[in-house]
This record gives structure tokens, sequence and C-alpha cells, in this order.
């Protein structure tokens, strides 16, 4: 560390005047530094404008398939039948019967204060008759219930409390169901193992007295076309049919003793609105661009005018340019205006609901064409510069990254430059300090030694 001598000697602050020189050194560096920081905000502005982009990409991609536009709704006549079409499917209304729903089985054992053997052996049989062994470490219920449970043979298992026998002793009950619904899922659990259910020895728990099936396991059943020629029956494991009509599933809760009447049509409103969401989002970016690339001028006398964060970038100009011409340029001669897409003169993207929908209605497949064709321009464009390997505008987003990391090596080399710079004139300060010290008590001396020799000759 460097001794401070200030004004040791010549009364002078060494210190302030080190500090002043040291800023006027500084210059260069804080030039460099205020340099880095405003690359690193452009930086964080291109990051964001090219997450816009790339989700741009994204809703781009999607609005450019062919169910872009196919959006429908589905209603019911019962609230317990609940219709769920895919985008695009044809337009349906029929009638359902639902006959039966999807039950899982369920099984109650007799109460029992404990299961037979030490340690018992049971043996879960299912609906295709493979048999699975499961050895409880004892007869306890519970033991029995968790063994049974973890036997991973489609059932659960729960010990419930059935009062007392005539000692006082608990009474315990297994309740079991199949983890799934259907028929498929309906099982019986032995008392014995394989071999003696495959002998026939082995005792059924829901045949023993007290025992109950309480829910047999039964697939969920619907009839289409009921009382004509042409009526079929349909079944289901569990309570939805999945493609009950092409595209269509249909989930049902409860028997319907009247048919059930189920429409599926075009939803104009849904369409609209998902064509309106997508230009919104192209024009969001075109503002974000509008809004970085503007100046705001000087208001008064002294004032600098602010320019903006993408002002001057070419390749954000052209991004903006690029965007523009995919939403207004024709698609197969056709002005994206018919179907409501047009920008004005001030540059503003802007979509016009009430002409998207006269256009759809007049025409759907013309619309979905021209609604296509811009989104697929729309995802060339966003993927052309947002592209995480080769995007333009990555490689603007590297190119000033590269360009901060030099900044910084350059203000770590001037940090040490300036460090070696202060101490150089901190011992050039000092030295004077220490030289001017010596003169002046030189100069003391001398003058002591030139007042005592006068002082000699005047006696």
């Amino acid at each position: 560390m460097a001794i401070s001598l200030d004004g040791l000697a010549s009364k002078l602050d060494t210190t302030a005047i080190i500090n002043a020189l040291m800023d006027v050194e500084k210059i260069p560096r804080t030039l460099l530094s205020a340099k880095s920081d405003d690359r690193k905000v452009v930086i964080s502005h291109l990051q964001s404008l090219n997450t816009s982009l790339q989700d741009l990409f994204t809703r781009a991609k999607t609005a450019a398939g062919a169910t872009a536009l196919a959006q429908v709704s589905a209603t019911s006549s019962d609230a317990s039948v609940t219709v769920t079409p895919s985008a695009g499917v044809a337009s349906l209304s029929t009638q359902i019967v639902v006959d039966r729903i999807a039950t899982a089985h369920s099984v109650v054992s007799a109460a029992v204060t404990g299961i037979p053997g030490n340690p018992p052996v049971l043996t879960i049989e299912n609906s295709d008759g493979e048999l699975v062994e499961v050895h409880p470490t004892s007869g306890s219920p519970a033991d029995v219930a968790r063994a049974l449970t973890a036997a991973g043979a489609g059932v659960t298992a729960s010990a419930v409390a059935a009062g007392t026998d005539g000692d006082g002793n608990p009474l315990f009950r297994l309740q079991l169901t199949a983890t799934t619904t259907g028929a498929d899922g309906a099982f019986r659990v032995h008392l014995g193992d394989a071999a003696a259910v495959a002998d026939g020895t082995a005792v059924d728990l829901a045949a023993q007295p007290g025992a109950a099936v309480v829910t047999a396991g039964a697939d969920a059943q619907v009839r289409l076309w009921a009382g004509t020629a042409a009526e079929q029956t349909m079944t289901s494991a569990s309570n939805t049919f999945t493609d009950l009509f092409p595209g269509i599933d249909v989930s049902v809760s409860t028997v319907t003793a009247s048919p059930v009447t189920i429409t599926v049509s075009a939803d104009p409103e849904a369409r609209t609105k998902a064509a309106s969401a997508f230009v919104t989002q192209i024009a969001a970016v075109l503002t974000t661009i509008a809004k970085g690339s503007s100046a705001t001028p000087a208001t008064t006398a002294g004032e600098n005018t602010t320019l903006g964060v993408f002002t001057g970038d070419s390749t954000v100009r052209a991004l903006r340019q690029a965007l523009a011409n995919a939403v207004q340029y024709p698609v197969d001669g056709k002005s994206p205006s018919t179907i409501g897409i047009s920008i004005d003169r001030t540059g503003t993207l802007t979509f016009d609901a009430d002409t998207f929908a006269d256009a759809l209605a007049k025409d759907p497949a013309a619309v979905e064409a021209v609604f296509s064709g811009i989104a697929t321009r729309v995802q060339e464009v966003t993927e052309q510069y947002s592209d995480k390997y080769d995007g333009l505008l990555t490689a603007r987003i590297t190119g000033q990254q590269d360009e901060v990391k030099r900044i910084t090596e350059q203000l770590d080399r001037w940090d040490v430059r300036l460090e070696q710079r202060r101490a150089t004139l901190e011992r050039t300060y000092a030295a004077m300090e220490t030289m001017l010290s010596r003169l002046q008590s030189q100069s003391s001396y001398l003058t002591s030694q030139i007042d005592g020799l006068s002082s000699g000759s005047d006696s």
C-alpha cells in the first residue's frame, strides 16, 4: 500500500491532485465502459425480440397447418353425455342411448378375525384366468390387504372394521376393488395357492357365507340409431368412447332412458378468434420493433435526441420489412385485406374480425388458403431470423456478445494500467515531499549556522 505524505513539506493536497490526474487518465476507460453498457442493453432487447420471434414461429407453424381454422363446437341434449371433438372433424348430428355405464369389479369378504394359515397364501385370478400368488406376512386383515394391493394384479384391498364376534374379538372384512373399470377388470380371490386353484380345492372369498360381489365389472354400452334397422351397440371398458365417430370422443356418466342428441358443427367465432390471436402476435412483434427503432427528439435547448435501441440496426430493419411483406403480400393473387388482415399507412397491422367472419361464411376454403399462405411466410421469416444455429438475429446477438467480451478484456487491461499509473504518481509525489522536506531541513540548519556566526561576530 502506498504511503500518503499529503502536504508534509509542500502543504499541497497531493491526494486530490493525484485523483484529478487519474480522472483525466480514466476518461478512455469510462467511455469504453459506457460503450459496453450500451451494448448490453442492445443485447437484452435483441434477445427479447428473438424470444418473441421463436414464439411467433411456433404459432405460425400451427397456423399454417390444415386444422388452424378448423375449430368446431359440440353440444349434447343431456349433461350426462359429454362430446369432445377434434379440430377439423366433419359436422354431425345424431342420437345415442346409454344402456350401461362402466363399473369396477368389487368384492367384500365375510367378517373374520383373521385369514387362516400361518402365514396364509392367497391367489388372485383375473378375467383371463391368469393366477398371481400372494404371500402376506401374517393372517391379519391389514397385512393381507397390503399384500393383495402390492401384488400388482389390478386389485386394491382394504380392511374394514365389522364389529365383534361372540367372544368380543374384533371382526374385519376385506374390501377388494379392481383398479380399472370394465368386464376385463373382473377378478376372483382364492384362499390357497395356484395349485389349489387349478385343482378346484381353493376357496373363493366371494363365495363364502356372508361375502358378496358388490359390483360386477362391466363395460359401458351405448346404442347408435336405436330403434332402427341400423341399430348398433358399442361398448367401452371405460366411460369414454374414443372415436365413437371419427375424431369425436363421447363420455357418459349415467344411464339414459331416452335418446340423447349430440351435435358437432363448425365454430365461426372460435375460428375468427384463432385468426385474430395470430395476427395480434405478429402485430406485437412489429410494434416492438417500431418502438425500439424510433428516436425521441430534444424538446428543450441543450438536450440531445434519444435514439431507439434498434435505431440504425440493419438486421432489425430488414426483419421488420420481411415480416410486413409476409403479411401484406397477396397469396395466389388474393390480398390479405379481403379476409380482414391489412397494414395501414403508419405501418400498423390490424385485423378486422367482421370482414374475416363474412369472408369465412362465404368461402371457408378460400379464407383458409390465404390465412395458411400468410402463416407459412411468417414461419419462414421467423425461422430465418431466430433459428438458434444460423438465424440472422441470432448471429447479430452473438456478434454483440463477442464485442462486449472484447471490451471487457480491454477494461481489465485498463484497470491494470490505471492502477500502475496511480502507483507511479503516488511514488513521484511521495519522493517530491521527501526531497522538499530534506531541503527544508538543510535550509533550516544553514540558517541556524549563519545566525550563529553572525552572533559571534557581533560579540
